[in-house]
């Protein structure tokens, strides 16, 4: 009888746990935006191409570094699973290493960065 009582109210512990879980009500803000992973990848990457164009055409490196940060800021919406999200993290290191770059005026440097850092974004899409 102590078993039973044991299973049964472990039982009602898990049953309680689960109805009230904060994943299972978890809903987006009203007016939040919010992006499949894929998606948010191809956002970042678009916003990389355009730092790119920034750079080969020839813009002043405060300018480019703000690209760069757009880019960078855009990352966080991507959202998927722990292997993604460490992938992502690195990824991002290389864009914040090209935003650095591109403060210096160095930006032969922040475009290869940023060659890097597409190809780095666009490697996550096999993760998903």
């Amino acid at each position: 009888m102590k078993i039973l009582k044991k299973i049964l109210l472990s039982l009602l512990i898990a049953a309680s746990i689960g109805a009230v879980s904060t994943s299972v009500l978890a809903e987006t803000d009203a007016g939040r935006v919010t992006y499949a992973p894929a998606e948010a990848i191809d956002i970042v990457t678009g916003k990389i191409k355009v730092a790119l164009d920034a750079v080969t055409s020839g813009t002043e490196g405060e300018q480019v570094a703000e690209l760069i940060k757009d880019a960078s800021d855009a990352s966080k919406e991507i959202n998927a699973n722990d292997k993604v999200d460490i992938a992502r993290s690195k990824a991002n290191n290389i864009l914040k290493l090209a935003r650095k770059h591109a403060k210096e005026a160095a930006l032969q440097e922040a475009e290869q960065e940023l060659r890097n850092a597409l190809k780095a974004f666009n490697d996550l899409k096999s993760l998903i």
